[in-house]
Protein backbone atom coordinates (compact mmCIF):
# COMPACT_ATOMS: atom_id res chain seq x y z
CA UNK A 1 0.00 0.00 0.00
CA UNK A 2 1.15 2.96 -1.18
CA UNK A 3 0.56 6.77 0.95
CA UNK A 4 0.44 10.04 -0.98
CA UNK A 5 1.78 12.38 0.84
CA UNK A 6 -0.36 15.34 -0.67
CA UNK A 7 -3.16 13.24 0.11
CA UNK A 8 -4.72 16.30 2.52
CA UNK A 9 -4.17 18.81 -0.17
CA UNK A 10 -5.25 16.92 -3.02
CA UNK A 11 -9.45 16.39 -1.96
CA UNK A 12 -10.07 19.89 -1.17
CA UNK A 13 -12.40 20.77 -3.91
CA UNK A 14 -11.93 23.09 -6.53
CA UNK A 15 -12.33 27.02 -5.48
CA UNK A 16 -15.80 27.91 -6.08
CA UNK A 17 -16.30 30.98 -8.33
CA UNK A 18 -15.79 34.35 -6.43
CA UNK A 19 -13.65 33.08 -3.95
CA UNK A 20 -10.00 34.04 -3.71
CA UNK A 21 -7.28 31.69 -5.07
CA UNK A 22 -4.70 30.69 -2.28
CA UNK A 23 -2.26 33.32 -1.75
CA UNK A 24 0.84 32.80 -3.04
CA UNK A 25 2.63 33.84 0.20
CA UNK A 26 2.50 30.00 0.45
CA UNK A 27 5.42 29.77 -2.08
CA UNK A 28 6.76 33.15 -1.04
CA UNK A 29 7.35 32.71 2.67
CA UNK A 30 9.05 28.91 2.71
CA UNK A 31 11.33 30.94 -0.34
CA UNK A 32 11.94 34.04 1.89
CA UNK A 33 12.71 32.20 4.86
CA UNK A 34 15.19 29.65 3.22
CA UNK A 35 16.92 33.11 1.96
CA UNK A 36 17.04 34.09 5.44
CA UNK A 37 18.56 31.19 6.91
CA UNK A 38 21.10 30.67 4.25
CA UNK A 39 22.30 34.23 4.35
CA UNK A 40 21.97 34.44 7.97
CA UNK A 41 24.37 31.34 8.28
CA UNK A 42 26.81 32.48 5.46
CA UNK A 43 27.31 35.93 7.40
CA UNK A 44 27.92 33.96 10.46
CA UNK A 45 30.14 31.98 9.19
CA UNK A 46 32.17 34.82 7.27
CA UNK A 47 31.82 37.58 10.42
CA UNK A 48 32.93 34.83 13.02
CA UNK A 49 36.31 34.63 13.85
CA UNK A 50 36.86 30.94 13.36
CA UNK A 51 37.99 28.59 16.71
CA UNK A 52 39.47 26.08 15.15
CA UNK A 53 38.01 23.24 16.83
CA UNK A 54 34.42 23.12 18.17
CA UNK A 55 34.40 19.61 19.59
CA UNK A 56 35.71 16.12 19.42
CA UNK A 57 34.61 13.02 20.57
CA UNK A 58 36.14 9.96 22.46
CA UNK A 59 37.45 7.53 19.73
CA UNK A 60 38.38 9.33 17.56
CA UNK A 61 41.84 10.93 16.23
CA UNK A 62 40.56 14.27 14.67
CA UNK A 63 37.47 16.10 14.45
CA UNK A 64 37.62 15.84 10.82
CA UNK A 65 37.37 12.23 11.40
CA UNK A 66 34.11 12.90 13.46
CA UNK A 67 32.39 15.50 11.04
CA UNK A 68 33.31 12.88 8.16
CA UNK A 69 31.40 9.98 9.67
CA UNK A 70 29.03 12.18 11.23
CA UNK A 71 28.55 13.08 8.13
CA UNK A 72 28.51 9.82 6.36
CA UNK A 73 25.61 8.81 8.25
CA UNK A 74 23.78 11.73 6.80
CA UNK A 75 24.28 10.60 3.73
CA UNK A 76 23.33 7.17 4.69
CA UNK A 77 20.12 8.14 6.25
CA UNK A 78 18.99 10.92 3.68
CA UNK A 79 19.49 7.55 1.02
CA UNK A 80 17.49 5.62 2.96
CA UNK A 81 14.64 8.61 2.74
CA UNK A 82 15.30 9.16 -1.14
CA UNK A 83 14.21 5.72 -1.31
CA UNK A 84 11.15 5.44 1.29
CA UNK A 85 10.07 8.66 -0.81
CA UNK A 86 9.41 6.63 -4.18
CA UNK A 87 8.05 3.99 -1.71
CA UNK A 88 5.63 6.93 -0.53
CA UNK A 89 4.83 7.73 -3.83
CA UNK A 90 4.53 4.42 -5.44
CA UNK A 91 7.43 4.22 -7.59
CA UNK A 92 8.99 1.41 -5.58
CA UNK A 93 7.11 -1.38 -3.44
CA UNK A 94 7.28 -0.73 0.06
CA UNK A 95 6.03 -1.79 3.29
CA UNK A 96 2.84 0.11 4.40
CA UNK A 97 5.26 2.48 6.99
CA UNK A 98 7.32 3.61 4.23
CA UNK A 99 5.63 6.87 5.62
CA UNK A 100 7.16 6.22 8.82
CA UNK A 101 10.61 5.66 7.45
CA UNK A 102 10.70 8.58 5.96
CA UNK A 103 10.36 10.65 8.54
CA UNK A 104 12.04 8.94 10.74
CA UNK A 105 15.23 8.40 8.54
CA UNK A 106 15.28 12.32 7.65
CA UNK A 107 15.19 13.10 11.11
CA UNK A 108 18.29 11.46 11.80
CA UNK A 109 19.62 12.38 8.63
CA UNK A 110 19.34 16.29 9.63
CA UNK A 111 20.17 15.37 13.60
CA UNK A 112 23.07 13.85 12.72
CA UNK A 113 24.53 17.02 9.90
CA UNK A 114 23.91 19.89 12.53
CA UNK A 115 26.55 18.99 15.07
CA UNK A 116 28.56 18.50 12.06
CA UNK A 117 27.36 22.23 10.35
CA UNK A 118 27.94 23.91 13.87
CA UNK A 119 31.49 22.81 13.93
CA UNK A 120 31.78 24.04 10.40
CA UNK A 121 30.54 27.38 11.06
CA UNK A 122 32.60 28.00 14.62
CA UNK A 123 35.32 26.47 13.59
CA UNK A 124 36.21 27.33 10.32
CA UNK A 125 33.43 29.68 9.28
CA UNK A 126 32.50 30.42 5.63
CA UNK A 127 35.49 30.24 3.58
CA UNK A 128 36.61 30.73 -0.01
CA UNK A 129 39.70 30.16 -0.39
CA UNK A 130 39.70 27.45 -3.20
CA UNK A 131 36.87 25.59 -5.23
CA UNK A 132 36.04 23.10 -3.23
CA UNK A 133 35.67 25.15 0.36
CA UNK A 134 33.96 27.99 -1.04
CA UNK A 135 31.58 24.85 -2.93
CA UNK A 136 30.91 23.37 0.04
CA UNK A 137 30.59 26.61 2.32
CA UNK A 138 27.62 27.68 -0.59
CA UNK A 139 25.89 24.83 -0.27
CA UNK A 140 26.07 24.03 4.05
CA UNK A 141 24.37 28.28 4.01
CA UNK A 142 22.29 26.72 1.18
CA UNK A 143 21.26 23.20 2.47
CA UNK A 144 19.86 24.22 5.96
CA UNK A 145 17.59 26.78 3.99
CA UNK A 146 16.07 25.00 1.55
CA UNK A 147 15.50 22.11 4.62
CA UNK A 148 13.85 24.71 6.53
CA UNK A 149 11.90 25.88 3.24
CA UNK A 150 10.83 22.12 2.99
CA UNK A 151 9.65 21.47 6.45
CA UNK A 152 7.38 24.91 6.18
CA UNK A 153 6.27 23.81 2.79
CA UNK A 154 5.31 20.25 4.55
CA UNK A 155 2.39 22.08 6.39
CA UNK A 156 0.88 24.20 3.56
CA UNK A 157 -2.34 23.11 1.85
CA UNK A 158 -2.59 22.47 -1.70
CA UNK A 159 0.56 22.16 -3.04
CA UNK A 160 1.16 20.81 -6.55
CA UNK A 161 2.20 17.27 -6.62
CA UNK A 162 5.31 17.90 -7.92
CA UNK A 163 6.76 20.67 -5.27
CA UNK A 164 7.69 18.69 -2.28
CA UNK A 165 9.73 16.12 -4.32
CA UNK A 166 11.16 18.76 -6.23
CA UNK A 167 12.31 20.70 -3.17
CA UNK A 168 12.90 16.80 -1.59
CA UNK A 169 15.09 16.33 -4.49
CA UNK A 170 17.08 19.59 -3.71
CA UNK A 171 17.86 19.17 -0.43
CA UNK A 172 19.20 15.37 -1.07
CA UNK A 173 21.42 16.55 -4.08
CA UNK A 174 22.58 19.65 -1.67
CA UNK A 175 23.52 16.71 1.17
CA UNK A 176 25.06 14.71 -1.50
CA UNK A 177 27.91 17.29 -2.76
CA UNK A 178 28.28 18.65 0.95
CA UNK A 179 29.70 15.43 1.46
CA UNK A 180 31.32 14.76 -1.45
CA UNK A 181 33.37 18.07 -1.06
CA UNK A 182 34.29 17.11 3.06
CA UNK A 183 33.87 13.31 4.05
CA UNK A 184 34.59 11.96 0.81
CA UNK A 185 37.60 14.68 0.61
CA UNK A 186 38.35 13.85 3.99
CA UNK A 187 38.82 10.04 3.82
CA UNK A 188 40.55 10.16 0.07
CA UNK A 189 42.93 12.52 1.80
CA UNK A 190 43.59 11.29 5.12
CA UNK A 191 41.90 7.95 4.92
CA UNK A 192 39.15 5.99 6.37
CA UNK A 193 40.16 6.37 10.28
CA UNK A 194 38.39 7.34 12.88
Amino acid sequence: MTVDPNAVTQDFPSPRPGHRRPSPARYLVPALVAGAVAVGLGAYGKVHDPSGTAFNLAGFHSTGAVKSWLATGAIFFALVQVASAFMVYGKLPGPAWSSALHRRSGRVAFLLAVPVAVHCLYAMGYQTYGTRVFLHSVLGCFFFGVFSAKMLLLRSERLPGWLLPLVGGVVFAALTIIWLTSALWFFRTFGVTT
